[in-house]
């Protein structure tokens, strides 16, 4: 639920996420951990770029990428969904509340079943045979027994219920080589830590089998979300990366919930890359704010500032889900893309059909969701070097449910670079 365009919910289903998951702010959330592949903040907010925007490009361009001429390179840009509406905290007018609101919430994730998912993100992703992967709301949920402490000290669970990376991994190298141990199809290039929240849970909602004596009778355990973002590359297929860096944006949301400033991490993931003998480029991976139309702005504008990760010698490819458009949104949630188009960036994916997203929270089929949803683009691939990287194709996938579920509330879309050089 980190777009704003999927229903009617109002913004404040992000403060619904903080009030269900924290009462006091956690100092360690304005620096919460990369993975170790950041190289440094230092990416000043950017309010204005100079340069000519470009016009817009949609399905297929002939011009590049006939045989003979440049190289082809695949990539694609797919939201997981983090399986949960957290909308159940708005509502919470005390600890108790606050403890039920949670334990629905888990209780929505366990229904939206990822390791079924999993297995239809990963078809759609062996089926289109991407090079690299950029993907947003990769959750990772953990456990453990119920306590307060975590509102105080920050979150500590560490026993995994759903780690919705390691599952799609395992599914896409599922049987790969004898007894299933050769080489994966797909590796993680880098991750990047954004928010990390936990709190109480009344899970089974059963009363009094919960901590009495720190004032949660009816919380049985602690539930905890950590959001991350990862690039994944095919392996075998004559994909090289390095340079991998990963870290959050300066510019953040700020909500204020019972007194405390707490700021909403977001950021975004990078690498180096070369594909069977093209000319090397520059990958981005991004997920940019959702609520606040004027932080999503800013957190653009770090991207492709001077030193932004968006910004290099080499040509650059970015993609994500951008929470902004030029045409199928309106107002300010056009910002975002204005400030990359400034800086002239051109999009280089289809918005036919259109890619954006499931109003019903719960992804089972017969619960609400509708192809008819998808109504309205945030899901981008785009680059800042038109002469050097056409778009040959491009393609959305995860317009039906399979296996009883929808992949995610978004689809994914792959599209087929054509590179000069």
């Amino acid at each position: 639920m980190n777009h704003p365009h999927a229903s009617s919910r109002p913004p404040a289903i992000l403060i619904a996420l903080v009030a269900a998951f924290c009462l006091a702010a956690f100092p360690s959330l304005a620096t919460a951990g990369n993975s170790g592949h950041g190289h440094g903040k230092g990416h000043a907010k950017h309010q204005g770029l100079g340069h000519k925007g470009h016009g817009r490009h949609h399905g297929k361009h002939h011009g590049l990428g006939q045989k003979g001429r440049g190289k082809e390179v695949r990539v694609m840009t797919r939201n997981l969904y983090l399986g949960a509406n957290l909308t159940p905290a708005i509502g919470a007018k005390s600890l108790d509340e606050l403890v039920a609101a949670n334990g629905q919430i888990l209780r929505e994730v366990t229904a939206n079943d990822f390791p079924t998912r999993a297995e239809g993100l990963a078809d759609e992703i062996l089926s289109q045979k991407p090079d690299l992967v950029g993907l947003q709301e990769v959750a990772l949920w953990r456990t453990a027994p119920p306590s307060l402490a975590p509102l105080q000290t920050g979150p500590s669970a560490t026993t995994v219920r759903y780690d919705f990376l390691q599952e799609l991994l395992a599914e896409l190298n599922q049987g790969n080589g004898k007894d299933g141990k050769g080489k994966p199809q797909y590796e993680v290039v880098v991750v990047q830590q954004e928010f990390d929240f936990e709190a109480p849970a009344d899970e089974n909602d059963e009363p009094g089998d919960g901590n009495a004596a720190q004032g949660i009778p009816d919380a049985e355990i602690n539930g905890r979300l950590t959001m991350r973002d990862a690039i994944l590359a095919r392996r075998g297929g004559g994909v090289q990366t390095w340079n991998e860096q990963g870290d959050n944006f300066e510019s953040l949301l700020t909500v204020e919930i019972l007194g405390a400033k707490l700021p909403v991490a977001r950021g975004w993931t990078a690498t180096d890359a070369k594909v069977r003998g093209s000319h090397p480029f520059r990958f981005v991976n991004t997920h940019l704010e959702a609520f606040d139309p004027g932080v999503r702005a800013e957190q653009a504008g770090e991207l492709v500032d001077a030193d932004g990760p968006a910004t290099s010698e080499l040509p650059v490819v970015l993609l994500g889900d951008l929470n902004s458009d030029d045409d199928t949104v309106a107002g300010a949630d056009r910002l975002a893309y204005e400030v990359l188009l400034k800086a002239g960036m051109v999009e280089r994916s289809t918005n036919d059909p259109l890619s954006c997203c499931l109003k019903s929270s719960l992804l089972a089929v017969g619960k609400g969701g509708s192809v008819a949803d998808f109504n309205h683009q945030v899901d981008h691939v785009m680059t800042r070097d038109p002469k050097e990287i056409s778009l040959i194709d491009s393609t959305v996938t995860g317009l039906q449910p399979v296996n009883g579920f929808w992949n995610s509330d978004h689809a994914g879309i792959t599209s087929v670079l054509g590179f000069m050089h």
